[in-house]
């Protein structure tokens, strides 16, 4: 066989051929071509491939992999054939729409995209390749664009209202697949509320959702009305995120609407009089009381569109810092113009709540001796006005513990234990200020936000007996059949908890156990007694499973660590975005408001926020 040499190096010149004629014949018959005829009249006629009429749709549903709807997720088949000129706009997430003949629709969502081949090739070879890699791009005819399609719900109309059920039935082959672009549509499709207490707009993929409709976007709101259910406030919500991610923002933006003068609520079930909600914000990084001022950036074009879709916004006038007493500790706040009110934690409240000096450190028969025993002698002996420091020298009178021991009501290493771990708090109680007993009327405001800074506290311990004192005092007061201050009992709160997980963590000590055990009881009645948790943290994994069963509304925004994320219990789908989320994203888990959707949340916070 001849050597025909480095055929890269021919050059395309035509070469020793007599004429250009010679060497383009010879290129068609290397490359199986023939050349055409110069004879026009042999030409072959050209016609139109594309077919008659206008495009409306995506896509058509294609029955080749067969259409199944299935009661078991897995086994629904449904997938949609994507046209060329629609590719670019699809993405996993987006909503569609499939019409049933009868004029009920399939709403769904995309949750695959899948290339296929429209030709039975193989492009995974030497020279498909370098052909790819030299050209402007691929001919999309030559592929198929298939989406994998989860359905929803199904759409139809009743008495002219429309509504939506369950997927049962399956849609017939080559049906015309749109994108759902309105938002009546799309609110009862994903089961939204259209009116409520606003959260963000619709998003898929990072990208808010947009309708023909003025303003484009979606607004998703939390039911806040008694005809349709208990609101969900008092069913108590969640914001999980990391640092940075925005959560303080948008926790912010959620509790200002339920400030709103518009918003009111029923003393009791079935009672005629409404009043308005009472915020109560424990605040460990002092940023709540700032939304007693406004936001200089807020500016007049972005509150014309808040006014627009109903909410509120600006600073909260009847906002009020209540700055506990503690030690030596003083607070400075030149980062915001709300009142201060300083108060002291009496040692009264330790009679209805003992965990406060139990520590960690107690067992259980040691705490039935604090119980049991000491605090009520105590209490018979000083009256419920008796001082922490009047309770040390009690428990340090050595008379009292020989009795004791000889009596067999508590063993002398019991009652020292009790005495050592009971140290410490002298800080906490009783100090230069007026009692919290004696401000209950200014501490709880209907229509008023009352934050409580521990900034400003040193001791983790005195922090935390801070907070769960105050926080017993209102879930004690709420869920009592007697109260002893009717101004809890008779107001809606919602009880903010920033780094809820440092307060409300399972452990297995007296003082964890009771105060695991108040909350969850807390949660189960909040509906009834118009009680909320608003719960805020950046390690939910951390907060005792009781309570966490009991939140409704989980708000989850970027998360990085595999635990927390986890722990929110989010559906997969949604739960795989979280640690790409960028600041205001936000996944959205209401079972009794919505289906799981995908959220960004206002750019702007709506009072101030942000130190200068």
């Amino acid at each position: 066989m001849s050597d025909l040499g480095d055929f890269t190096d021919f050059d395309g010149e035509g070469g020793d051929t007599a004429d250009g004629d010679t060497a383009s014949a010879a290129d068609s018959a290397s490359s199986g071509r023939t050349t055409p005829p110069a004879d026009d009249t042999d030409d072959f006629a050209s016609f139109d491939a594309e077919p008659a009429g206008e495009d409306h749709g995506i896509g058509v549903l294609s029955a080749s992999d067969g259409l199944r709807i299935d009661e078991e997720s897995e086994e629904t088949r449904l997938r949609a054939y994507i046209t060329v000129g629609n590719r670019s706009d699809v993405r996993i997430g987006t909503y569609l729409l499939a019409p049933y003949p009868d004029g009920e629709r399939l709403f769904c969502r995309i949750t695959g995209l899948e290339y296929a081949q429209e030709y039975r090739a193989d492009d995974a070879t030497e020279i498909h390749a370098r052909r790819a890699m030299r050209s402007a791009g691929i001919d999309e005819q030559d592929f198929k664009l298939m989406a994998t399609l989860e359905p929803v719900a199904v759409l139809y109309s009743d008495d002219g209202d429309l509504k939506r059920r369950m997927t049962d039935r399956v849609p017939k082959p080559e049906t015309v697949v749109a994108t759902a672009d309105d938002k009546a549509d799309i609110k009862t499709g994903l089961k939204m509320p259209s009116d409520g207490v606003f959260l963000g707009h619709l998003a898929v993929g990072g990208e808010k959702v947009k309708t023909a409709a003025q303003p484009p976007t979606i607004d998703y709101r939390l039911k806040d009305n008694y005809t349709d259910g208990d609101p969900l406030v008092f069913r108590h919500t969640l914001v999980a995120g990391g640092t940075g991610s925005g959560k303080t923002h948008g926790a912010k933006n959620v509790l200002r609407q339920y400030l709103s003068g518009e918003r009111t609520y029923p003393v009791e079930t079935g009672g005629d009089r409404e009043v308005q909600t009472a915020v109560v914000q424990f605040d460990p990084q002092d940023e709540y009381a700032q939304m007693h001022d406004d936001n200089p950036d807020l500016d007049s074009e972005f509150a014309r569109r808040l006014d627009r879709e109903g909410v509120a916004h600006g600073g909260h006038d009847d906002t009020v810092a209540f700055v506990p007493k503690v030690g030596d500790s003083t607070y400075a706040a030149s980062h915001h113009n709300a009142e201060q009110v300083e108060f002291t934690i009496p040692f009264s409240l330790v009679h209805s709540n003992p965990w406060l000096i139990a520590g960690s450190g107690l067992n259980d028969n040691q705490y039935n001796a604090l119980v049991n025993v000491l605090l009520k002698r105590f209490r018979k002996e000083r009256g419920s006005d008796g001082t922490y420091q009047q309770f040390m020298s009690f428990l340090d009178d050595p008379a009292l513990k020989e009795e004791l021991d000889e009596t067999g009501r508590v063993h002398e290493a019991t009652f020292d234990a009790v005495r050592r771990r009971a140290r410490g708090f002298g800080s906490i109680f009783d100090q230069d200020a007026k009692p919290i007993t004696e401000r209950i009327h200014e501490f709880v405001r209907p229509g008023g936000l009352t934050v409580v800074p521990t900034y400003h506290i040193n001791d983790t311990r005195a922090t935390e007996t801070v907070v769960l004192a105050l926080s017993s005092l209102l879930v004690d007061e709420k869920l009592s059949n007697d109260p002893q201050f009717s101004r809890i009992k008779e107001t809606p709160v919602v009880l903010g908890m920033d780094e809820a997980h440092n307060f409300l963590t399972d452990a297995d000590s007296v003082q964890a156990r009771k105060v695991i055990g108040k909350f969850t009881d807390a949660a189960k009645q909040g509906r009834k007694e118009r009680l909320g948790l608003f719960l805020i943290t950046q390690d939910p994994q951390d907060i005792a499973d009781p309570v966490f069963k009991q939140i409704n509304t989980t708000v989850v925004l970027n998360l990085g660590d595999e635990d927390a994320i986890s722990a929110v219990n989010i559906p997969t789908n949604l739960e795989s975005k979280v640690p790409y989320m960028e600041k205001g994203q936000m996944v959205v888990y209401s079972p009794d408001n919505s289906e799981p959707v995908e959220l960004i949340g206002l750019s702007k916070c709506v009072t101030k926020h942000g130190r200068d």
